[in-house]
């Protein structure tokens, strides 16, 4: 038996089963916008994020896998400063959104990190109950070359822990690009060199500060290996994302929002193509999952299940994930469809059609 959860405009849902069995069996925050969930593996603690308007961004924990829940600390920026280079800052010190949620290394049973909307970094040493913004990163005069994604203002999305060094962090900004520290945020590298932004005059198109990185993973058993998607296509890192390399656009498209990587075979992820930014939706109403088992050298098509027509679904860039077993995968829309593969993709099962919208899922790790 499998838990998934998914966090949705109108609440969060808990599903559990296995195989093409499946139940809803929880319903918390009904009718609240939930951006972002977290399981984590050390404690087996459930975070939720919310969007509440004028209450703003919010952060609930679970103990008990979601019999109770409590609010806890939500990240904050700073008072904008009154002079210096960041007064005429445009962008609001201010938390619209929490969109990424990851859990520190298991030797730092505590802490946690918050990617956030603008795109702050958080971290927090406590199990969520205090934060600390990364100032360097957000205080890098760079950072006001960033650009919104679709959105009025630069989002960070990914942030990955370096399974062998918990001082090691990545961050993947939607338009930023991606930026790594090997000493837990003291100091920051651009490293977004190869990605190639075609939305940008020629001169600027490979600028590593305004590339548009929709989605970072990262393999676990082999944590140089790392997985993008762009908005202008797949790139792929061996070496740390020190350098990026782009993967030929599988059929039917190139561009998409999410990303899945097997955690310990490096060769093998899933992306979830989409008709061009001015679209978004499956490519001639078909919808369609591609693998790689071959680093990118190669896709198959995966349909088997899946809406054949007339089919108007996006999934967002936290709408695809791969549960411990390596081999069920879950997908969910933004037109409330979710969808349940055991077998890496190779056929789904359809769970739901008449969800809310969709915007992330999680599995239960623990």
């Amino acid at each position: 038996m499998q838990t998934l959860l998914v966090a949705s405009r109108k609440g969060l849902f808990v599903y559990r089963g296995e195989a093409d069995r499946w139940v809803l069996s929880a319903h918390h925050f009904a009718g609240d916008p939930v951006t972002q969930v977290m399981t984590d593996p050390r404690s087996g603690h459930w975070y939720a994020a919310l969007r509440l308007g004028h209450f703003g961004a919010k952060l609930r924990k679970s103990v008990d896998q979601g019999r109770n829940w409590v609010d806890i600390t939500t990240p904050a920026f700073p008072t904008k400063p009154a002079s210096g280079p960041l007064a005429d800052d445009p962008t609001p010190w201010n938390v619209e959104l929490i969109w990424s949620l990851t859990p520190g290394a298991a030797s730092e049973p505590g802490v946690l990190w918050a990617g956030c909307m603008p795109a702050g970094l958080f971290r927090s040493a406590d199990g969520g109950h205090s934060w600390t913004l990364c100032r360097t990163l957000w205080e890098d005069p760079r950072r006001l070359h960033w650009m919104g994604g679709g959105n009025d203002y630069p989002g960070m999305h990914s942030v990955l822990v370096d399974p062998r060094d918990p001082l090691h962090i990545s961050v993947a900004i939607s338009c930023g690009g991606v930026w790594q520290s090997h000493n837990a945020g003291a100091t920051w590298a651009l490293t977004a060199d190869g990605m190639v932004a075609d939305y940008l005059p020629a001169g600027s198109a490979q600028d590593p500060n305004t590339q548009d990185p929709h989605r970072m993973r990262q393999c676990a058993a082999h944590p140089d290996v790392l997985w993008v998607q762009h908005h202008c296509g797949l790139y792929r890192s061996i070496d740390g994302g020190k350098r990026w390399t782009g993967i030929a656009p599988p059929a039917p498209s190139g561009f998409g929002f999410a990303v899945a990587c097997d955690p310990q075979d490096p060769q093998r992820a899933w992306f979830v193509p989409a008709q061009s930014d001015s679209h978004r939706y499956p490519v001639a109403g078909r919808m369609v999952v591609t693998r790689t088992d071959d680093g990118g050298q190669s896709f198959t098509v995966l349909d088997k299940g899946l809406p054949a027509h007339d089919a108007y679904h996006l999934v967002y860039r936290h709408g695809l994930d791969l549960a411990p077993d390596r081999q069920t995968l879950a997908m969910a829309s933004t037109t409330g469809g979710l969808w349940i593969s055991p077998d890496a993709g190779d056929r789904w099962h359809c769970v739901s059609r008449d969800l809310p919208p969709v915007a992330a899922l999680g599995w239960v790790l623990a």
